[in-house]
């Protein structure tokens, strides 16, 4: 019997589904014979006037349990429309605005729904309209239902549009049973989202079209709390550090059975009319007042148009957005680009005027190319330095050194012996386009080498994690003298490093220690997921760049620099490591990411991890990126020790290139840049060993970062055993042959994630020491 039977048959009178024929007999009156008989003839050609008529459709309004429109204008009572007088709260400084809903600011806004709105349902439907704000952080639920214990859920039925999914549960997150879209939602447009769950099959739609499908759900609605449910929210998540839901909502529904496909349509469904309109009102093209590069046009609005493009004039910006500048001295060009959208049988345009500059002459692209060059550090070299060959505007570029043993024409650098006086040298560039050329000098301090010290301890950086709201940054912790498994927290606990760039959140630092040994660089993830938009945003269209500071003495760092690494292809750039190749006289950088077809500039389609490199100088400049370690599935966090003639690599593997599930593989190559494709047979990189964490016996890790004993020829490699510990020191007496052991007393920082240990000398250990004071 459905919850609307069962209030109304409390509401007077006997039940006349459960009343007994002995009660109704003791309630009834004796009828005479006559009159029964009539009775009877009418009811008979009744039913067969009922049966000769058609059955009736059921309507989106059947089984209603609640109905929430959210148009109001004023209140903190959310009025239920189904009928059934159960009212919700609103809680916070949510604002009403009428047709648009309710505007809910993301941070204590949320509407409390009445308790145990799910009691002795087997089947449900629920729908909601939301308009999620572009800077919606993660994890967060549209709505939830159920209930908490302490920090978590505790049986729950909930929607997110982070990887838009709904998941219904009897516990916490373990015991969760989903359906899901496999992408995000888009943001800052309505979205109607539905789901349905009936007899084991959960079915989700979006604006009223079906996007996924599960089978074999096992859980009811009505198991959830046997019933009874006192955490009922739209806009805000079960789990109390989640965030709550910044945006719009409106139209909430639920209802006791499942809606069919066509019900749906009913209430969700966009008309190509208004999925037009709203795509119309969102497109942007931002400023085109002074364009002088190429467009980049979308082929799709956010809710699913189609959109072409013309231009009034080809010759200077074509339909596919290339622009082409007018002849220098001729003035500006005023192009009319049009935009047409279409959806179905709908269609409609806008127009945006584009002002192209005219274009500069051959002596002004000349001079403004030798102005961009610049030489980083000129005043305290210390290493190898970048000397383009082109610059701007398609210049070609020649170098001329006045000292060409200390600086070559080509940027290696020899540095005075420790002890003597810096070097003074004169660089000039010449900068050249068909005729026209310009000069520009440069004067460059070579520093002396430092003085060689014995390494007496271990510098370690590392993030916290997620969990934390200061975990995502960059932390310190140094070792207690010249041992490497006892350590302590630097700064208090507290990060050293914090990134306002990018994301604004760091992962995964590593600092490299220059071949001349004075200076450091640390580079690090772009990326936070505390507050973010989610791991499958992430995945797909996370950072193209990683986070560099550099330092001459572990303690005083440089400003942060966002550098780009990465192609448009890549949906990631993760745990970015360095080598120094004393053969290209440059750092070998690699880290993973997800690539995307050229063709798939969402990054919608399925594709793995894979380590790529580039080679960089001065963590300025890059070369393009190439792929390193790509054996056909996903490989991630590989880092990279010496030990004679090879090279030995660590990276993070799910039996791709071990045989062995998350786990670590060593391979070896004397080519520190030689690349591994799906079809290289065999590896150029030679297997050393595989399933390391599994012969050990410790849960599954990532985050490898290996060292050397100061004091010994032990290698030292620290592994995140992420779903458990943390870090923990795995040792082997050689690397070559290895023979894995955990060390059986050991006390790592409190709270290390994906990190580097550094061996460094007495006197850096003591420096950093001093100058972030360890945690008490």
């Amino acid at each position: 019997m459905s919850r609307i039977s069962r209030a109304r048959s409390r509401s007077g009178g006997p039940d006349p589904i459960t009343t007994s024929a002995a009660t109704a007999r003791t309630l009834t009156p004796p009828v005479p014979r006559a009159r029964l008989l009539v009775a009877a003839v009418v009811a008979c050609l009744l039913a067969a006037l009922l049966a000769a008529l058609p059955a009736r459709a059921a309507t989106a309004a059947d089984g209603l349990v609640v109905h929430y429109p959210l148009d109001q204008t004023s209140g903190t009572t959310a009025t239920d429309a189904s009928g059934n007088g159960r009212n919700a709260t609103v809680n916070g400084d949510a604002t009403w605005l009428g047709s648009e809903g309710l505007s809910l600011d993301g941070t204590d806004d949320y509407v409390r729904l009445p308790d145990n709105l799910m009691r002795d349902l087997t089947s449900i439907t629920v729908s909601a309209q939301v308009r999620i704000a572009d800077d919606q952080a993660t994890p967060y639920f549209v709505w939830g239902l159920g209930n908490s214990s302490g920090s978590s859920g505790n049986g729950y039925l909930f929607t997110t549009g982070d990887t838009y999914r709904t998941s219904i549960a009897t516990g916490n997150w373990s015991t969760e049973q989903t359906v899901s879209a496999g992408r995000n939602l888009a943001r800052d447009v309505w979205k109607t989202l539905t789901y349905t769950l009936s007899g084991g099959t959960a079915v989700l739609y979006e604006d009223g079209a079906e996007v996924a499908r599960k089978t074999g759900v096992t859980i009811t609605p009505a198991q959830i709390g046997g019933g009874t449910t006192t955490a009922n929210y739209l806009g805000r998540s079960l789990y109390s550090g989640d965030r709550y839901l910044k945006g719009q909502v409106r139209d909430f529904r639920l209802y006791d059975r499942a809606l069919t496909a066509s019900e749906v349509a009913g209430i969700g469904a966009v008309s190509d009319t208004e999925r037009v309109s709203r795509d119309i009102a969102a497109l942007d093209l931002g400023d085109t007042s002074s364009v002088t590069e190429d467009l980049t046009l979308p082929a799709t609005g956010p809710n699913g148009s189609a959109i072409t493009w013309s231009s009034s004039d080809e010759s200077v910006v074509s339909a596919s957005g290339a622009v082409t500048r007018p002849a220098p001295g001729s003035g500006p060009a005023t192009v009319v680009f049009t935009a047409t959208v279409t959806s179905g049988e709908a269609s409609a345009q806008k127009k945006f005027t584009i002002v192209v500059p005219a274009d500069l002459t051959v002596e002004e692209k000349v001079a403004e190319a030798a102005d961009a060059l610049k030489i980083w550090d000129a005043d305290d070299i210390r290493g190898n330095i970048t000397l383009p060959t082109t610059g701007l505007h398609g210049t070609r570029v020649s170098w001329k050194s006045t000292d060409k043993k200390t600086v070559t024409e080509t940027g290696e650098v020899n540095r005075p012996a420790y002890g003597e006086p810096p070097a003074s040298v004169k660089l000039t560039a010449t900068v050249r386009l068909g005729d026209e050329q310009a000069k520009r000098r440069f004067h460059l301090t070579v520093r002396p080498l430092p003085k060689k010290e014995p390494l007496e301890g271990y510098f370690f950086s590392f993030f916290a994690g997620e969990k934390y709201a200061d975990g995502e940054q960059i932390h310190f912790a140094a070792s207690r003298g010249n041992d490497p498994l006892h350590w302590d927290d630097l700064n208090g606990d507290k990060p050293v490093l914090t990134s306002s760039l990018g994301e604004k959140g760091v992962r995964d630092p590593f600092v490299i220690r220059s071949p001349e040994g004075d200076k450091f660089y640390l580079i690090a993830t772009d990326l936070k997921i505390n507050g973010g938009r989610g791991w499958d945003y992430e995945m797909r269209h996370g950072s193209q760049y990683i986070e560099v500071w550099e330092s001459t003495d572990l303690v005083h760092w440089s400003e942060q620099r966002h550098v780009r690494v990465s192609g448009d292809t890549a949906g990631m750039t993760w745990a970015p490591e360095a080598t120094y190749d004393e053969k290209l006289g440059a750092y070998v950088v690699y880290w993973a990411s997800n690539l995307y077809s050229a063709d798939d500039p969402g990054h919608t389609g399925t594709t793995y991890p894979r380590i790529m490199y580039a080679t960089t100088r001065d963590f300025r400049t890059f070369t393009e990126p190439k792929v390193w370690n790509d054996p056909g599935a996903g490989v991630i966090d590989a880092t990279v020790v010496k030990d004679g003639d090879y090279y030995y690599r660590f990276t993070t593997d799910d039996k791709v290139i071990g045989s062995c599930t998350r786990d670590i593989v060593l391979e070896r190559s004397r080519s520190l840049t030689a690349v591994d494709l799906p079809d290289t047979k065999p590896r150029n990189w030679q297997l050393v060993d595989d399933c390391i964490r599994t012969g050990v016996g410790t849960d599954w890790v990532e985050g490898p970062t290996a060292f050397k004993s100061n004091t010994d020829d032990t290698w030292y490699v620290f592994m995140d055993e992420t779903p458990r510990r943390g870090y923990v020191p795995f040792t082997t007496p050689s690397l070559e042959n290895p023979e894995w052991s955990i060390p059986a007393e050991y006390e790592l920082p409190s709270r290390p994630r994906h990190g580097t240990v550094l061996p460094v000398t007495k006197a850096e250990l003591d420096r950093v020491r001093a100058a972030f004071t360890p945690a008490s």
